[in-house]
């Protein structure tokens, strides 16, 4: 019996060693040498502490910040751990009142944006977690930002507009603006006065 059970041992210790072991810790270290920031979850720094990931979306609810995407991840949104669609099909009532909810919201905090309202602030992401909203949507809230803030909406335009990310290799996906970049630039630079 142990003439059949000692190879399969050996086999599983060093299939263990190599698919365990040596693989993960070779891209590791490869991951570490050649992209050390995306290795290391995209950390978001300021006065030397961690403030976000730009991988993970979070939540800004105060009028002089840029909002992201609402979210369906987790009870009450943006929670990491449980990041994922709401699966809501488009004819889902529930689906449709939470729409008209996030239509109403915005047009309470934005009066100022007569436009037709961009499709990524009123629906989540499929992972719930997206960092980005599109050029429009920032366009969107930058009256809201700029009287919050007590500066001219050219002021945050003009800054708003350093923010907006080009697609991946020049034709993967759509131009975009990672919201809490966009607001820690918004911070630097115009300052709430208390």
């Amino acid at each position: 019996m142990w003439k059949q059970m000692i190879p399969g041992l050996r086999m599983t210790l060093v299939l263990t060693a190599l698919t365990g072991l040596a693989y993960p810790g070779l891209v590791t270290g490869i991951c570490q040498i050649l992209f050390p920031n995306q290795a290391n979850g995209s950390l978001i720094l300021k006065n030397g502490h961690v403030v976000g990931s730009a991988l993970i979306g979070q939540n800004f609810t105060r009028p002089e910040y840029v909002q992201p995407r609402p979210s369906a991840a987790g009870n009450d949104g943006y929670d990491a751990t449980a990041s994922g669609g709401s699966n809501f099909g488009p004819t889902n009532q529930k689906l449709v009142d939470r729409v008209k909810a996030s239509v109403e919201k915005f047009r309470k905090e934005n009066p100022d944006y007569t436009g037709p309202i961009p499709a990524d602030l009123v629906t989540a992401s499929g992972s719930g977690l997206d960092p980005h909203i599109s050029p429009a949507s920032m366009e969107a809230q930058i009256p809201r930002v700029a009287r919050a803030r007590n500066v001219k909406s050219e002021q945050i335009e003009t800054l708003a507009s350093e923010y907006i990310e080009s697609q991946g290799l020049g034709f993967l996906g759509e131009r975009h603006v990672n919201v809490l970049r966009l607001n820690l630039a918004l911070d630097d630079r115009f300052p709430l006065t208390k």
